[in-house]
């Protein structure tokens, strides 16, 4: 049965994913996390997972993360799953809910995967069609997410980022960038991460997902694989700093879907986010004050002293992101011993 929550606006910090293994610790421990997101699909019916749910919504901002609605099926969207997704934003009142760029229904039946289009008007017309109807029938702006990428379409007539883009003039729906994402894709199909970032429209852009990646070996190629099964890797983090350094501060999910370890590590990741935030932002007030100050201007008595605010070592180094895979290696004892 629904319940009125009391409004909890989703912060510009770090949230996790709530994964099964972790329900009953987060009930017990309410440990500090930004927010939690959850695939709606799980909590569509009834259960003691969806009852607990509704425990942790009333300490805790959520996001409601879609996995089924097939975005890019030519034929339409199911119906009756729009219908359960609509019951789960009326149950737990999510702050915000986001959905892949992508198709997973083919002839009724349902794969279990979530697969690329071809980025050409056609593909264009179907999508927006398909989220102006999601948008319309749960009455709030939909979130769409960037997929990783193993192949590409060779008779596509834009890029991914000119999709999204478009896609947003059109339907007026935000963004969810997956920096994991971007980088997958990008390592795959041989294209630059930054750019593509830079390509999105930026007011558009309300969530940032982080996860880890595996890496095969195919032949004489590297062929990485969109796992969420362990921490996000040094050149993650680094096109992460770019991001924040052109958006600012974003919710940032922390994902993990397969070896899910214990909650600690997650909420470790996400505490790396959010120094990695705060350091950057700190760094560009410092740098503006700077600037300000090279300019003549009156001195008055009550001016302070310059203050400065100390950053843990990894992130010291922000700028070279190079040095952030030294800078990550003295944590991995810490987390390793928590699991």
């Amino acid at each position: 049965m629904s319940r009125a929550f009391q409004p909890l606006a989703i912060p510009a910090s770090a949230g996790i994913g709530l994964r099964s293994p972790h329900i009953s610790e987060m009930l017990t421990r309410r440990p500090s996390a930004g927010w939690l997101e959850v695939h709606a699909e799980n909590y569509m019916g009834d259960g003691a997972g969806v009852e607990a749910l509704e425990r942790l919504r009333q300490t805790y901002p959520l996001s409601v993360h879609g996995v089924g609605l097939s975005l890019g099926s030519a034929r339409g969207l199911d119906r009756d799953h729009l219908e359960r997704l609509r019951m789960v934003c009326g149950r737990f009142q999510p702050d915000l809910v986001s959905e892949h760029l992508a198709w997973s229904v083919a002839d009724g039946a349902y794969l279990n995967d979530l697969l690329p289009l071809r980025y050409d008007e056609e593909a264009l017309a179907i999508v927006a069609r398909n989220v102006e109807t999601v948008q319309e029938t749960l009455k709030r702006q939909v979130l769409i997410e960037n997929l990783s990428a193993y192949v590409a379409f060779a008779d596509s007539s834009m890029n991914e980022a000119e999709f999204l883009a478009e896609l947003v003039e059109r339907t007026g729906c935000g963004l969810l960038l997956d920096v994991n994402n971007v980088h997958v894709s990008a390592h795959n199909l041989q294209y630059d991460a930054k750019a593509f970032i830079d390509a999105l429209p930026e007011q558009a852009i309300g969530e940032i997902h982080l996860a880890g990646h595996a890496t095969n070996r195919v032949g004489t190629d590297t062929v990485l694989i969109d796992d969420h099964g362990s921490r996000v890797p040094p050149v993650v983090w680094s096109l992460y700093e770019h991001a924040i350094g052109r958006l600012g501060p974003r919710p940032t999910l922390i994902e993990w879907d397969t070896d899910v370890p214990v909650l600690d590590v997650l909420l470790g990741e996400a505490m790396w986010a959010d120094m990695l935030t705060a350091s950057l932002m700190f760094s560009r007030k410092q740098a503006a004050r700077q600037a300000a100050a090279a300019k003549p201007r009156p001195v008055s008595p009550f001016e302070t002293a310059r203050t400065s605010m100390p950053v843990l070592a990894a992130f010291a180094a922000a700028k070279a992101g190079h040095v952030m895979s030294n800078a990550l290696t003295p944590m991995e004892g810490r987390y390793d011993v928590a699991a």
